[in-house]
């Protein structure tokens, strides 16, 4: 069967490394993006180059009319899903509660949670045997920070990140019937530019000497992990949360 996956914010970091190890492994991938799209067209073309199948589409994945669009494109050009990668999400600058707006809370919460919820449910519209599908998987990319919460720099960011780890747990019970297998994946600090969004670009090196391993992840190898919960040398893992930081 044709292996259709679907990577959310996906011009960048490890959402990149993950659709284009995809292609590597034989699926056909949408890469996602909200406003990067010179990003996300080097991203499809390389992956072309390569002799791979992908679509760059654009989709606020927070935004439930885009998600609709987003899933009728992926339907159309490449077929029915088979994997889904919700990987999307947003930093704002460090900071504590006490300071952090209304509109910056609502941003965080929607993007981080809200496009995680929304796509879960149409690719299990596509995906679950007891409505024609043949069955997937999902992966939610989480954060170490679920566990040690960011207190004084990114609670916002943390909070959504343990609702993940919640929404794993819930998900993979209620939907492991249909044959759809849900994990999380929980980096620690990572190599990517998500930390200059938080105004700390050299974070992961300030970082790294509390780390055991001594450094900080690198992309490629969170990828490779999302890869391992999707793949078939992971057929009895479900509702994990599974730590890739480093032994932090």
């Amino acid at each position: 069967m044709k292996q259709v996956m679907l990577v959310t914010g996906s011009s960048r970091g490890i959402g990149a490394a993950t659709a284009l190890l995809a292609s590597r492994r034989g699926y056909a991938v949408c890469i996602n993006y909200l406003g990067n799209v010179a990003a996300a067209e080097r991203l499809r073309a390389q992956i072309a180059a390569e002799g791979g199948a992908a679509i760059a589409v654009q989709a606020d994945v927070a935004v439930e009319a885009d998600v609709l669009r987003l899933f009728a494109t992926i339907d159309a050009q490449l077929g029915p899903l088979t994997a889904l990668v919700n990987n999307v999400g947003v930093l704002e600058q460090q900071g504590k509660l006490v300071d952090m707006s209304a509109e910056r809370l609502q941003r965080v919460v929607t993007t981080n949670i809200l496009s995680y919820l929304l796509c879960s449910r149409e690719a299990i519209k596509r995906m679950a045997t007891s409505l024609g599908g043949h069955g997937g998987g999902i992966v939610n990319v989480g954060s170490g920070a679920s566990k040690h919460g960011a207190g004084n720099v990114y609670v916002d960011y943390a909070s959504t990140k343990g609702a993940i780890d919640v929404m794993t747990l819930g998900l993979s019970k209620e939907v492991g019937p249909d044959g759809i297998r849900v994990n999380c994946v929980r980096p620690g600090i990572i190599h990517t530019d998500i930390h200059a969004s938080g105004g700390d670009p050299d974070r992961v090196n300030k970082l790294a000497s509390t780390v055991p391993l001594q450094r900080g992840g690198q992309p490629e190898e969170i990828a490779e992990t999302i890869l391992w919960l999707l793949g078939p040398q992971s057929s009895y893992v479900s509702g994990a949360l599974l730590d890739a930081g480093g032994a932090r």
